[in-house]
This record gives structure tokens, sequence and C-alpha cells, in this order.
């Protein structure tokens, strides 16, 4: 696909090196029943006031285990955001919204949903100088539809995607790209401002343990009850277990950018084989090479609601 809107490069690279001010303004696109990570992402953003205004969730599609269909997928996640709500005592209505019952087909054709559709809505009621940031932490097929629907959005979004491996990584055989592959090849193609959070080699550095989670999340309330339980569930068998919390990391560089270091580097293309080739000629992304594990999760727990620190015992 070529790109829908061209952005003048410096406009571009200002974009993508502008910390925004906080609170930011963003929606989180999340196919929350597909794993558990999701939930933490989703209770760690509403969680951030201070930093983030969170303006909608939008379900995305999956299809593994946990569902029998990309549709089936979506409309699980869309339960489990309510589910989350409910136990935060926060409204639903007007806030969480159906994504799409399939993926992008190709890189022309949009899928239709409410997700789509309420993303163009916001995004076009924005502007370049305060964009609507865009947090994606699954297939990312109603962002990419939302682009393909209205391609007016680029000039006013931030789109931040936990998608694919970092570029050293052998292939790019993570699940939200290769299950949504046109999708994923229109977001790297068509210009938007993207910052990009590689799976394995980056957000990989980002795990817990069940006695981390015992002590810093079980007995917060109804929500860290609830969030205790999916991490219980998610195994049978805990010995010398640690879970990857991937998608926590897409809200936490909102949260604090310093918690997720990225650089620009020319936006990749994606081959049929799900390999990244390299073209200086391209435009930029800001992509993420690290992670700060210990501020992330300490950021966490205290807004989770885990008072009894010792003094010195959990810093910055």
């Amino acid at each position: 696909m070529n790109r829908p809107n061209n952005l003048h490069h410096a406009e571009l690279v200002r974009r993508l090196e502008r910390a925004p001010a906080a609170p930011v303004r963003m929606v989180l696109d999340t196919d929350t029943y597909n794993e558990i990570d999701d939930q933490f992402a989703v209770v760690y953003a509403l969680l951030s006031p201070e930093e983030l205004k969170v303006e909608a969730l939008y379900a995305a599609p999956f299809f593994n285990h946990m569902s029998t269909g990309p549709a089936d997928g979506m409309e699980r996640s869309y339960e489990e955001i309510h589910r989350l709500l409910e136990q935060m005592g926060r409204p639903s209505e007007g806030f969480v919204f159906r994504g799409s019952k399939s993926y992008l087909p190709d890189g022309r054709t949009p899928v239709e949903s409410e997700a789509a559709r309420d993303l163009v809505r916001r995004a076009m009621a924005s502007s370049a100088d305060d964009p609507l940031y865009v947090v994606a932490i699954g297939a990312i097929t109603n962002v990419a539809s939302a682009i393909l629907m209205e391609p007016a959005i680029v000039d006013r979004i931030v789109v931040v995607w936990l998608g694919g491996h970092a570029r050293h990584w052998p292939a790019q055989d993570e699940f939200n790209l290769m299950q949504d592959v046109p999708a994923a090849r229109l977001i790297f193609d068509c210009g938007v401002p993207l910052v990009q959070i590689p799976c394995y080699g980056v957000a990989s550095g980002l795990n817990t343990t069940t006695s981390e989670m015992e002590q810093y999340v079980k007995g917060c309330g109804a929500i860290g009850d609830f969030l205790m339980e999916r991490f219980y569930g998610f195994r049978e068998d805990h010995f010398g277990f640690s879970k990857i919390m991937w998608d926590m990391t897409a809200i936490a560089y909102l949260v604090n950018p310093e918690f997720i270091p990225a650089h620009l580097v020319h936006s990749p293309i994606l081959t049929d084989q799900l390999t990244l080739s390299e073209d200086a000629g391209r435009h930029f992304i800001r992509c993420a090479y690290w992670v700060e594990r210990d501020r992330i999760m300490r950021d966490f727990f205290r807004k989770l609601g885990y008072r009894t620190i010792k003094a010195g015992g959990m810093d910055g």
C-alpha cells in the first residue's frame, strides 16, 4: 500500500520524538481474553489517570486454543473487558466497543466494526498538535481498518504497537503479527507515526513470578484478587515459573517513556517469509530496545494499592 497521507519527514520525526503532555489521550485496542497480560495492561492504564486519559477500549480478534476463531476471540475479549471494569467499579457504556470479527483480508479492504468507526471519529476530532495515541496490544486489524476507512487520521494519531520481534530475531513469527500480516504490513508501510515495541528481544524482559504476584497483587481489592485468579489459572505448574507480561510494556511507554527506551529507525519491509527487510529510504518509526523491568512493576504495584513498602525497598 502507498502511504495514504504523506506527513512531512520533519513533522513525522517531531511527532515521534516529542514526549506527549500528560495526561496522554489514548484508546486501547486489546485481545483481552487471549492471555493474562492484557488484563494487567488494561488495569495499569486505568490506574494511571495522572499520566493517561483512556477514552475507549476496543476488543481485538484473536484465534488460538482460547477461542474458536477470530470472531469468537473478539467477543470473548469484549466480555472480559466488561468483567474487568465491573471489578474496578467503572461504567462500560460508551467506553467499550466490539472490534473486527475477522482479520484484514488485504492491504486495501477495511473490516467494518464499532471499534474502527469509533477510532475514526475520535481521531478526526483530534489534531496534529494534540494527536490521539492508539495503543494496540493484539492483532492490529481494527487500527489498520480505521486508517483505510479514513486515511486522514494518519495526521492525527500516534500508534503504539506491541507486535513483531526485535530486528535481530531470525523471523517475525510473533502472535500479534503473524495472525494479521496484511494489517501489520499496512501499519509499517502507511507512514503513520508508529512506536513499535518488539516482543522477543525487548518486551520479553518484563516478567514476574507467582511469589511476586502473591506479595504485591493478591489482596489488593477486588481487582487485585481478580488478576491473581487469572494468574493462577494461566497454568497448573507454577514451580520455577515466570510469566512475561508483554502487553504492559505498551502502557508503560506512555506512562513514562524512560521505562521503555526507544530510538528512531527506518520502518521495515515485512516480507512474505515473515522476515524484515531494511531500506534506508523508508520513513522513520520509533522502536523500543529495552524495558526497565523493575521500575515498571514497582509503578504498577503502587498504583494497584500495595502500600506497605519499606523505606528504600522499592525506589523509583
